[in-house]
């Protein structure tokens, strides 16, 4: 019997991709929402009991109610919301960190995707930690590019049909150093402080370049830690540049990540090139699935 997938909050921007890759699989069964039915609580409840998985593409108080509907103790979670994932009851989505981890959103219920930003922090930065390249007492600053997508509906709608002269330049955001992906970067890489954080939305639909800068190490040591780290994977890629430009839309449509490491014997930069509608939410959510329902890991995935 196929395991059957329930996507509670499939209008969105997330919501829709997810359902629109899973809809071209035959292996699962999606069931649908009626559409007049889509905020009635008791339908959404019955089919999120009736699911083998939920997907939550919720805000986060949304997402923390929709839990509290959830009574079939094997149900299976993933929630794409911010809500869940600096809990330790939960599994932060994201296998690269170790096979520990991997293992963990195997075999447990509930599954925190991560955030967009959050996830090229992480895979440039954690490896780096281990290996003792960045103390966990050291400062970090992290500037980070986004398609205008990872603002969800209402940011599109402003970019592709209420464009003003303001958003045809690069802005950035979250002035106060209050990003809501912040506590998940600084619990998942275990660092002491939060880091500095300059997250900036552009001009283009999908796509994102997070960078993080290095003090006082080769280049090549942090390729070989970062190359090391990730040789076995077969979704991310690490390299190394020194000429040329990096584009942040570089990696658009694809679920698979690059790790570009460049500079010179005492600054080294790392920017980690990925789709934030694919390794960032939806091919992360999928790739989580799979792990979860027992198949492939990159089933459906596009690298």
């Amino acid at each position: 019997m196929k395991p059957k997938i329930y996507i509670d909050g499939q209008a969105g921007t997330t919501g829709l991709e997810i359902y629109q890759r899973l809809s071209l699989r035959e292996d699962i069964e999606i069931l649908e929402i009626d559409p007049g039915k889509r905020k009635d609580e008791q339908e959404r409840k019955k089919l999120m009991n009736e699911a083998d998985l939920v997907f939550l593409c919720l805000p986060d108080d949304a997402a923390i109610k929709a839990v509290s509907l959830i009574e079939n103790e094997h149900t299976k979670v993933i929630d794409a919301s911010t809500a869940h994932r600096t809990l330790d009851s939960w599994v932060y989505g994201m296998p690269e960190l170790n096979e520990e981890q991997r293992q963990k959103i195997k075999t447990q219920r509930w599954i925190a995707n991560p955030g967009c930003h959050a996830t090229g922090f992480i895979l440039g930065v954690y490896p780096l930690v281990q290996n003792g390249a960045i103390k966990a007492n050291q400062s970090i600053v992290c500037f980070s590019l986004t398609g205008y997508s990872g603002g969800g509906k209402k940011m599109i709608e402003q970019y592709e049909k209420n464009k003003t002269s303001d958003l045809m330049a690069p802005r950035i955001y979250g002035l106060n150093q209050m990003h809501k992906h912040l506590p998940e970067m600084k619990k998942i890489c275990g660092l002491e402080g939060t880091p500095v954080f300059y997250p900036v939305v552009s001009d283009y639909y999908r796509g994102m370049a997070t960078t993080i800068s290095i003090e006082n190490h080769r280049k090549q040591e942090i390729y070989d830690i970062l190359n090391n780290w990730y040789k076995d994977s077969s979704l991310i890629h690490v390299s190394q540049r020194n000429e040329g430009m990096i584009s942040g839309n570089e990696m658009a449509k694809k679920d698979s990540v690059e790790l570009i490491v460049y500079g010179n014997d005492t600054r080294v930069g790392v920017t980690v090139l990925f789709d934030n509608l694919g390794k960032g939410a939806c091919g992360a959510a999928i790739q989580n699935m799979n792990l979860m329902l027992g198949f492939n890991e990159w089933e459906g995935l596009n690298l």
